[in-house]
């Protein structure tokens, strides 16, 4: 029986949220990576078309002579990573069913609510943008020029006291950026594709998985944490598998946090 649900809506009061223990986030990483190897060059193709885009934002960004912002665009990308990964979850969708992939999906889920997706992914991009701008703007209060030279990049922006001003005020932005990022999107895209809901019940039913499984999500935000930003420390390239496992683990702790409603199995 099919789970995607296309032709009925399901309302705000129709769905819960499941509590869940401190052990399943590590149960759908456990997941996520067997999909990665039944997906196979699917789902490391998928990873290596966001690593290549970033690469080449990377080299943008140096070429403008805006170096100051990559480290920030590499931070940013954990505020659109879960609308990133739509393609991710299709296939992971798709493997739950037993049925064969052909593609890497990504138009696939979005077409199943594009209108809604579409609002929340800019929603993402917005509060991305802000985080780029408010760095922008930190810099050009702290600096005279436009950013620190690449030689002493490191040692201006951090060790010295405009630096240490600079990396405060930095932390707090992201720190409460990323909080709301997070708690918006845990399962907002997931339930988007799986069932036809309006944004605003997307979020509101993210935002509740959240409150209401505070410690097991927020060890969920640190391993997703850790392994996107090993795989940044690779200068992107080991980004080609984490993304795709935090992609299709994200997929099963959708499954685990928001079960399915009567209309669903009907």
């Amino acid at each position: 029986m099919e789970n995607i649900t296309t032709a009925v809506s399901t309302r705000w009061h129709d769905i819960t949220v499941n509590h869940i223990s401190l052990s399943q986030p590590w149960e759908w990483l456990s997941k996520g990576w067997q999909d990665v190897r039944r997906a196979g060059r699917y789902s490391l193709t998928y990873g290596a078309g966001i690593v290549l885009i970033s690469g080449l934002l990377t080299f943008g960004l140096i070429a403008a002579e805006m170096f100051f912002l990559v480290p920030f665009l590499a931070a940013g990308f954990f505020l659109v990573a879960p609308a990133i990964g739509i393609g991710l979850y299709q296939m992971s969708a798709h493997l739950e069913r037993g049925e064969p992939l052909q593609t890497c999906n990504a138009l696939e889920a979005w077409k199943r609510n594009q209108g809604q997706i579409s609002i929340v992914t800019a929603g993402f991009f917005i509060i991305m943008q802000l985080w780029m701008a408010a760095n922008f703007v930190l810099f050009a209060l702290l600096y005279s020029g436009i950013s620190p030279p690449l030689g002493n990049f490191f040692t201006k922006v951090f060790l010295s006291e405009e630096g240490r001003a600079f990396a405060i005020a930095s932390v707090i932005v992201g720190f409460l950026l990323a909080w709301a990022a997070y708690a918006i999107s845990v399962v907002s895209v997931p339930i988007l594709m799986d069932r036809k809901v309006d944004g605003f019940t997307a979020v509101r039913t993210s935002i509740k998985a959240v409150l209401q499984n505070f410690w097991p999500m927020m060890l969920w935000a640190a391993l997703i944490v850790i392994i996107v930003g090993l795989g940044l420390l690779t200068f992107y390239v080991g980004l080609i598998v984490a993304l795709p496992l935090v992609g299709h683990a994200s997929w099963h702790a959708y499954r685990d946090l928001v079960p399915p409603t009567s209309r669903d199995q009907a």
